[in-house]
């Protein structure tokens, strides 16, 4: 049950460091883009809960923390490249790769 609640802290993490594209940019106040930052706000609240949940069904803070930020890190770089289009270099790519490697030794190597 904790790595479900694994999975939801780090999709609103990821929704909500998505949606802070929309907070930013030329001519973005509060005013015209309240919603991106209703979305961001209730996201990372939202992801810290669900964190917090973790923890408490038993997740090793060390492993609950390398997985959501590892795979945080993982999918909006994957969903920057994707919708709005963001360069990634080989060099990226690789890093990518790397940080999916860190973290799945740390999962492995975690005691039973």
């Amino acid at each position: 049950m904790g790595y479900l609640f694994l999975a939801l802290a780090i999709a609103s993490e990821v929704v909500a460091t998505t949606f802070l594209k929309f907070t930013s940019g030329e001519g973005v106040t509060l005013a015209n883009r309240w919603w991106a930052y209703a979305i961001v706000v209730v996201g990372y609240v939202a992801s810290f809960v669900m964190l917090n949940f973790t923890l408490s069904r038993g997740v090793p803070l060390g492993i609950a923390y390398a997985v959501w930020g590892g795979v945080g890190i993982v999918l909006v770089s994957i969903i920057s490249w994707l919708v709005f289009k963001e360069f990634l270099s080989w060099v990226q790519i690789a890093g990518i790769v790397l940080v999916i490697g860190g973290v799945l030794l740390l999962e492995l190597g975690a005691k039973r």
